[in-house]
This record gives C-alpha cells, sequence and structure tokens, in this order.
C-alpha cells in the first residue's frame, strides 16, 4: 500500500526496523530537548502529514522500550489519525516515571501502524442474543 506523505521534519520518514514489525517508529520533530517531568505530559510534533485512503486509520501507539525503562507513554493510546485529518501529526508523551525525562531531537517516541477499519450502522434492538459470558464484565473470564 502506498500513502502520500509530507515530511517537514529534520528526520527520515518512519520505517519498519525489521521485516515482521507491525509499527514503524516516529521521531521527535524538535531543534532541541523537552523535558518531561513526573506526570507531566506534551504533544511532540513530528513534522509529517499524510493522506490515508477511505477506511484507514493511523494507530499512533506507545514504544515498549520507553514505556519499559522510562515510564514514557502514548497517553491517549492509541492515538487515532483519520482519513480526513491533514494537520501535522503529534504525539501526546506522558511521564508515568517519577524521574524527569529528556526527549532529544530525532529521539523515537512512538510507533505508527496503519490499520483498516469498518463502518457500521446501529440497529436498534430491545434484546441481544445469549452467550457463554452473557454481561459478564472485566475479569470475568477468569485469572
Amino acid at each position: 500500500m502506498r500513502i502520500r506523505v509530507i515530511n517537514r521534519s529534520d528526520f527520515e520518514l518512519p520505517k519498519y526496523e525489521t521485516a515482521l514489525s507491525a509499527g514503524m517508529d516516529v521521531r521527535a520533530n524538535i531543534t532541541e530537548g523537552l523535558v518531561l517531568g513526573s506526570l507531566e505530559r506534551a504533544m511532540v510534533p513530528t513534522g509529517l502529514y499524510v493522506e490515508l485512503p477511505a477506511g484507514y486509520e493511523l494507530q499512533v501507539r506507545p514504544r515498549s522500550g520507553l514505556a519499559a525503562k522510562h515510564g514514557i507513554t502514548v497517553l491517549n493510546s492509541p492515538g487515532t489519525v483519520d482519513a480526513d485529518y491533514r494537520g501535522e501529526i503529534r504525539v501526546i508523551l506522558v511521564n508515568l516515571s517519577s524521574e524527569p525525562f529528556e526527549i532529544k531531537p530525532g529521539e523515537r517516541i512512538a510507533q505508527l501502524v496503519v490499520a483498516r477499519h469498518e463502518r457500521v450502522e446501529w440497529e436498534a434492538a430491545e434484546v441481544l442474543s445469549e452467550t457463554g459470558r452473557g454481561a459478564g464484565g472485566f475479569g470475568s473470564t477468569g485469572k
């Protein structure tokens, strides 16, 4: 699949790091370090603008290394870029650790995953079909 992209950043386009990667790492398009204090959040620019085809979204997901090692994650994970959005992609990062963390220019800050989605039409009903789970909610399927 080919997707039109404008790259106004100082860095290369996102790319798959391995042959079987689902996500492409996206970089912080900043000119100097950005320090996120404990529990602080920031909208980090990427310099990227995309034109997605109808029926697709671009998901913005955390990088597992940043999350596990430093407590840095995508606040609205996964973030969704809709096919009709033409503005700059920005990543809402939050520092969930107790230590400040510096995001450096060009640092890989999130993953981008292109995903197909469906549109639905709601069908009003008074009763839903029965299942083995029924109305069992969080934690109802076991430990």
